[in-house]
């Protein structure tokens, strides 16, 4: 899948610069780089892994957060699964959400590749009917599934959440198409941001990073 086919981006960060901050990150374990390599190798397009920069912002915020339950909507081929699963102590463990059955079968064989204390359980199905399933007192929830839904999932999620959890939602500049909304997605998403901001219930910093990222704490 690619975001947008010939539609006019903006860029939100300068290549050189996501080159230099990407140089000074904590680079990714050669597991993490086997696994994007077999997503390549499998797929046409692999824009929509999460890359270097948000997955170390994953994995410190996770670590930070002392988290023993995460909770992932999106799980496309495993990549963010696999760099959160490895901040979480031996108990912990990552509920991870993906309906495309290609994805699936990606990220069945990279989480019995990569994930050797068997602590990612891969959901699947609809995440519109399976988080009505699961029971609260998740630490860190991270969206990434379908943008048209992000609203939904964010009212959905925050239930789930235990007070301080935080909430990390992706893709929320949409390469910058939030700015004018041509698209449902772009509206969705910008709606999103627009609801999180007037929500009373957490605080939230929204950061021009890669293709935008809103951290959202509960309250």
């Amino acid at each position: 899948m690619k975001k947008h086919r010939g539609k006019p981006v903006v860029p939100i960060t300068h290549p050189d610069i996501e080159a230099y901050c990407e140089m000074a990150t904590t680079p990714e374990p050669d597991s993490i780089l086997q696994l994007i390599a077999s997503s390549d190798e499998e797929l046409e397009y692999i824009d929509m892994l999460s890359g270097q920069l948000v997955g170390q912002l994953l994995k410190l915020l996770v670590a930070s957060a002392g988290a023993r339950r995460v909770l992932e909507i999106g799980t496309f081929t495993g990549y963010s699964a696999v760099m959160m699963a490895s901040a979480l102590p031996d108990d912990g463990r990552v509920d991870t959400i993906e309906m495309n059955l290609r994805y699936q079968d990606l990220a069945e064989r990279h989480f019995r590749m990569f994930d050797d204390r068997g602590i990612i359980r891969l959901w699947k199905g609809n995440a519109q009917q399976i988080v009505k399933e699961l029971e609260p007192g998740y630490d860190l929830v991270y969206l990434d599934g379908d943008k048209l839904q992000y609203t939904f999932y964010f009212e959905q999620c925050i239930p789930l959440l235990r007070t301080g959890g935080l909430l990390v939602a992706d893709n929320v500049l949409w390469d910058g198409t939030v700015l004018q909304p041509g698209d449902h997605k772009a509206q969705a998403i910008a709606y999103f941001n627009e609801y999180v901001a007037k929500d009373a219930r957490v605080e939230q910093v929204l950061l021009p990073f890669r293709d935008g990222v809103n951290i959202i704490r509960k309250k």
